[in-house]
């Protein structure tokens, strides 16, 4: 039996097939796999699809894809359906993006303990290597190759993790969490019901869950040289709604918020009513 908790791992993605076949192909080398893969898709096009059906037979483990149209960035939207679809546990949740360490799972699970979620850091790439570890296929990158940035954060070196961590609690990094590397017990989202999707637009989503989480008394475990990915280069997302975003994320730390209304419960309910 295993000692770890029974997991779904939530994969976020829009209409970038190529970003999104690396990534599972990373999965696929994990040395801990997760019990089902739940793709939530922010409104892809027909490529997706057909990379995502191709993929259902190579994979040891079921693979789910919640869609829905495209409006605009609701990456919150597509989480939130996905956390309702999955059936396990614990969720790990990535960006369709990037390439797992091996030991990726390994290290978000050997960490989940009652009371506690996570988050880790990103190693970056510049768009030239990006390019060619995209045409490539390849799932693994030496830090010695041109390109790599931010190195310190694609090693994995658990003694300095222990030490590094804890800086990630307090002060400004307090709230600081990286979205496409997050995980959670299920229960726990549900508690404060998921993502809150009147965020418009991209930032500070991930954010406002870590906050709503620690004012329900869950405490934020940073994995610093632990959960190792490196992130695909792309072009960044528009920030015309950071600043309205931020309001909303001080207004859930200055009122100490826990329950957001436009979350995901309504998937939830709406799963129940299939099962009647």
């Amino acid at each position: 039996m295993s000692r770890f908790p029974s997991c779904s791992l939530v994969i976020s993605t829009y209409n970038w097939p190529e970003a999104l076949e690396v990534c599972l192909l990373s999965i696929l080398h994990q040395t801990v796999l997760p019990q089902e893969v739940v793709i939530a898709d922010d409104g892809s096009r027909e490529d997706t699809f057909k990379l995502i059906e191709s993929y259902k037979s190579k994979f040891p483990v079921p693979i789910h894809h919640v869609w829905h149209p495209d409006n605009g960035f609701q990456v919150g939207k597509a989480r939130n359906r996905a956390f309702a679809k999955s059936k396990y546990d614990y969720i790990v949740q990535i960006d369709g993006d990037v390439i797992l360490h091996p030991k990726f799972i390994y290290d978000h699970l050997n960490f989940a303990a009652s009371g506690y979620f996570l988050s880790g850091s990103r190693m970056l790439m510049t768009p030239e290597l990006s390019k060619k570890i995209l045409k490539e296929k390849r799932t693994l990158i030496s830090l010695f190759e041109k390109g790599v940035n931010n190195k310190l954060n694609g090693i994995r070196f658990p003694i300095m993790s222990h030490i590094l961590s804890p800086l990630y609690r307090v002060g400004e990094k307090k709230y600081y969490v990286k979205g496409c590397n997050m995980s959670f017990w299920r229960q726990d989202l549900i508690d404060v019901n998921g993502y809150d999707e009147n965020f418009i637009g991209w930032g500070r989503e991930d954010s406002d869950l870590a906050i709503r989480l620690m004012n329900n008394g869950k405490t934020k475990r940073f994995l610093k040289q632990r959960a190792v990915m490196c992130h695909i280069w792309h072009k960044v997302a528009s920030r015309d709604y950071e600043k309205i975003n931020i309001t909303r994320m001080n207004e859930a730390i200055q009122n100490k918020l826990i329950w957001v209304d436009n979350g995901m419960d309504k998937y939830l309910n709406e799963l129940e009513l299939h099962k009647i």
